[in-house]
């Protein structure tokens, strides 16, 4: 690989280009957008070839391999032109993976991945293992491999990042469930989406491991559609749902996540450090001590009988149904934003428990119309103090507020960590603290 195109200026794209560099390997970056003062600075200084505000100067034949950021569907025209080419089109972490000779652990699935990569990482670290993470959780593969060279890696990786691997071979996958999200990218196809999902053991062979939601049937019939040669361990309700105990252990580990979903995804990690040799008393000191990253059903602020929750990063139905369940008490439910093909029907059963609906979107009518009925109060803003405020006036002594958008957020906000950190600073304002 002597030239590749990059496409894409965001965490995947640098990071691809700064480990090319590295590699020396010739690369031109095109991107459709603007390319960031910073990172034109950077592409400037080492004299690399960039264009932005569209691909043109990048329609060349004569590229190895083109490397393009998760964002871009297949279905986009610069792509289609490369196929037709018959120019490989891979994805950041295929790229990353051919550079990199230790092991990987990549954990996929619709809800959870990033408190699993999280927790999976601390546990490692508390082991006191030669470890980085990253991948769709903070810095790219790509980006940590420019800077460093870790024994292990622990990548977060999504259904986009996974369309375009050819090689890409953990020690240890993950899949922890699967939930409609993300149907426009895949034509409305559930089922094209639980595939891509499936990709992460497609290169695995009978030394390495897969461990899958054995209770997700959706993604345990889409595996029998699948020739994987990984040492396939399934995690079911009853591994869990009583308390995770170690082998030969009637005392059941104390975990620092709450929630039933967390019990599911903290069962993950603990059998995946098992298959790695970690004692039972560092398993135990991790997994007691291990703090989750924000907007992730985080508490901002509770007095005055008012409880606050961040969940923004709850962009599809079943993450806000896990949440839901998690709460005690009434609730008052701020959801809302770019609607991916949701089916809100499943959270009907938990509706007894909201006693108000805030919708922060601009255009909320399937939202309004799906709890119309169902949710005695609802209400509609674009505004995220407006919506703090409302939910105070409404609460009394005992209720949650929670943000648990179950959309995504660019309609409003940057992203879902914008939409959060408003909704923070929101409360922090109204309450006065």
């Amino acid at each position: 690989m002597k030239r590749i195109a990059i496409l894409g200026s965001g965490e995947s794209g640098i990071g691809a280009a700064k480990l090319a560099l590295k590699q020396g390997i010739d690369f031109m970056l095109s991107d459709r957008g603007q390319i960031s003062a910073s990172e034109k600075t950077w592409l400037e200084s080492v004299g690399a070839a960039f264009e932005e505000g569209g691909h043109m100067q990048v329609l060349a034949p004569d590229f190895d391999a083109v490397v393009k950021s998760p964002g871009i569907p297949d279905e986009a025209p610069v792509i289609q032109y490369f196929f037709q080419l018959g120019i490989p089109v891979i994805s950041e972490i295929e790229f990353a993976s051919r550079f990199y000779d230790g092991k990987i652990i990549a954990i996929t699935g619709s809800n959870g991945k990033s408190t699993v990569t999280g927790l999976m990482y601390h546990v490692l670290q508390v082991a006191g293992w030669d470890v980085a993470v990253g991948g769709n959780y903070g810095i790219s593969f790509a980006g940590i491999l420019a800077e460093s060279n870790p024994e292990w890696v622990v990548l977060e990786v999504s259904s986009f990042q996974l369309d375009n691997v050819s090689s890409f071979k953990p020690y240890i996958a993950m899949i922890l469930n699967i939930s409609p999200d993300h149907l426009d990218r895949y034509g409305y196809d559930l089922q094209r989406y639980i595939d891509a999902k499936c990709h992460i053991g497609h290169f695995q062979t009978s030394t390495d491991y897969l461990l899958v939601n054995g209770d997700d049937e959706p993604l345990t019939t889409a595996l029998r559609r699948h020739t994987l040669l990984a040492n396939r361990i399934d995690i079911n309700q009853s591994q869990y749902l009583q308390g995770i105990f170690p082998s030969g252990s009637d005392e059941a580990y104390q975990l620092s996540l709450k929630g039933r979903h967390n019990q599911l995804n903290s069962c993950f990690v603990i059998r995946a450090a098992e298959i790695l040799g970690i004692s039972t008393a560092t398993i135990q000191r991790a997994v007691l001590s291990f703090t989750n990253l924000p907007h992730r059903l985080e508490t901002v602020w509770s007095g005055e009988g008012r409880t606050y929750i961040n969940d923004s990063k709850a962009t599809n139905v079943d993450a806000v149904y896990y949440a839901l369940e998690a709460m005690e008490g009434s609730v008052i439910w701020i959801a809302g934003g770019t609607d991916k093909g949701n089916d809100y029907s499943v959270l009907y059963p938990l509706t007894e428990k909201v006693k108000a609906l805030i919708c922060l979107g601009v255009d909320n009518s399937k939202l309004v119309k799906s709890f119309e009925g169902k949710i005695k109060t609802i209400c509609e803003t674009t505004k995220v103090l407006n919506a703090v405020s409302l939910a105070k006036e409404m609460a009394v002594s005992g209720d949650t507020i929670l943000l648990s958008p179950a959309c995504a957020s660019f309609d409003l906000f940057k992203n879902y960590m914008d939409r959060g950190d408003q909704f923070r600073s929101a409360v922090l304002e109204v309450e006065g603290v």
